[in-house]
């Protein structure tokens, strides 16, 4: 048992080790969080480092509890753990009352520069000076810490300590070798990540940096740090104005009028002009095909431009239609987990077609999911009920009709599976939302090498070359996706 306290030197929860070796158990197991207990708030060993931390004016970030023990008990005190949880932003607060200085202390495996990479961005948008010291692989600070003398590792930290430049140029450069477009690609990776620096000084001397290490003109690299700032800005105002909305309909959800009190009808809070022609959705003759006719929903004859995408997209609109105001409450040690709050599904959905610049290519479902997103930023104070009632009462008859069809009982068998296990909604959402975005992108990769194959056909062989590389590229990121598939459950 490991007693985890608060800054102040309460003890506020506990860590449990499992004794069995079932790797379906989970390895260490953590109180419950309560109202003085946040695991996304708390460090593991912040109480007996704090005074070093401010005295040596450094802080080492590890990963684990037994980390944290055997530094500590070596004689490196200013350690402090994340507790096996994906680092956060308010970790790396608290960690910043004590000290500017993070060094990151992660495994040399695979897993341990994954997490180093990620800690790396928190860290510097968050204003602290970061550092990274990846062990030899198949150590971690625990076992590193039991093999050697306090001046071996003490020794062995300050000699391989890099900046994350160093760091991020030794860790790509090798795979990029000669190749222009894999350096190029390096050196944009590195400006995006100097970019988070809030600083204007330290950008200016990191770029600096950068352009002399990889020969390039310095203005080139301030030119993406610019277009990355901006992106940036942008992104969090939108990511503050959707945390509004949320905030909104939660007040609205709280203060909703009970069984029995007359409730507006849906009709007072579509937004003005919403059935409006030059004010709704693009004409029919832009982008959406033929409109249909008012026949059953099994006798229309829809168009479909990708086929093969049909079932993927149904099941990413089902979810919308069926759960988009719902919250995605995802545990802190999940990858997708928002320290500033939950996020609904249709945020969730959103947020990942933006960011891969992507959207539904099969326009009748697109014309679907732009109507549901007007009449979800139109009015916060609308619930899921209200919006689904606008969409089928339109005069888009054909959207009405695909609304029905995805929100009756018969998609819904789908979920069969669901349902009889009787599963919380939101364990169902965690996995299901996640899982479901990520089958449609490797469907979507998929669909791309069939493409590509076809267009190959009465090419010559040096026209095919670069066609055949992007088709291993595609072959490469889809067994990727699936590997994470197996691993979402």
């Amino acid at each position: 048992m490991f007693p985890i306290h608060s800054v102040s030197g309460r003890v506020i929860a506990f860590g449990g080790r499992t004794l069995k070796t079932d790797k379906t158990v989970a390895k260490y197991v953590n109180s419950p969080e309560t109202e003085i207990y946040d695991k996304s708030r708390s460090l593991y060993g912040i109480w007996f480092a704090k005074n070093e931390m401010s005295k040596k004016d450094k802080c080492y970030l590890v990963e684990g509890y037994l980390d944290v023990l055997s530094m500590h008990q070596l004689g490196i005190t200013n350690v402090v753990a994340s507790s096996g949880t994906s680092l956060t932003v308010p970790q790396i607060r608290l960690i910043h009352k004590f000290t500017e200085n993070v060094t990151i202390m992660y495994d040399g495996d695979s897993a341990g520069i994954h997490a180093a990479l990620r800690g790396i961005g928190l860290v510097l948008k968050e204003g602290l000076n970061v550092k990274v010291v990846l062990l030899p692989d198949g150590d971690d600070p625990d076992s590193y810490s039991r093999k050697h003398t306090l001046e071996e590792v003490e020794s062995f930290i300050a000699s391989h300590e890099q900046d994350f430049i160093s760091f991020k140029t030794d860790l790509l450069l090798g795979e990029a070798g000669n190749d222009p477009l894999k350096r190029a690609d390096l050196i944009n990776d590195i400006a995006d990540t100097i970019s988070l620096i809030p600083d204007a000084v330290k950008r200016t001397v990191y770029v600096q940096a950068s352009a002399s290490r990889f020969d390039v003109d310095s203005q080139i690299l301030f030119n993406r740090i610019k277009k990355a700032r901006e992106k940036m800005i942008e992104d969090d105002w939108k990511a503050a104005q959707r945390e509004k909305m949320r905030a909104q309909r939660e007040e609205r959800r709280q203060n909703a009028p009970v069984s029995g009190e007359d409730v507006p009808p849906p009709e007072e809070y579509i937004p003005d002009g919403f059935y409006q022609e030059d004010e709704g959705l693009p004409p029919y003759d832009q982008d959406y095909g033929e409109p249909v006719s008012d026949a059953p929903s099994d006798a229309r004859e829809l168009l479909f431009e990708k086929p093969a995408l049909m079932a993927c997209e149904k099941d990413i609109l089902s979810l919308i239609l069926g759960y988009g105001l719902s919250d995605l409450e995802f545990e802190t040690d999940s990858p997708f987990y928002d320290v500033n709050g939950c996020t609904t599904v249709a945020d969730f959905i959103r947020d990942a077609f933006e960011s891969d610049n992507h959207q539904l290519e099969n326009s009748v479902y697109r014309r679907v999911y732009d109507m549901y997103f007007q009449l979800y930023d139109g009015n916060p104070s609308m619930t899921q009920e209200d919006i689904l009632k606008v969409m089928m009462d339109g005069p888009d008859r054909t959207v009405a009709g695909l609304v029905a069809d995805l929100t009756t009982e018969k998609y819904n068998l789908s979920v069969k599976n669901f349902k009889d296990s009787m599963t919380a909604k939101s364990t169902y959402l965690v996995n299901a939302v996640p899982k479901t975005i990520l089958a449609y992108q490797t469907k979507r990769l998929e669909v791309r090498g069939w493409e590509l194959r076809d267009s190959m056909k009465g090419l010559s062989f040096d026209e095919m070359k670069p066609i055949l590389e992007e088709i291993n590229r595609i072959a490469a990121l889809r067994k990727t996706f699936e590997e994470r598939l197996g691993r979402i459950r």
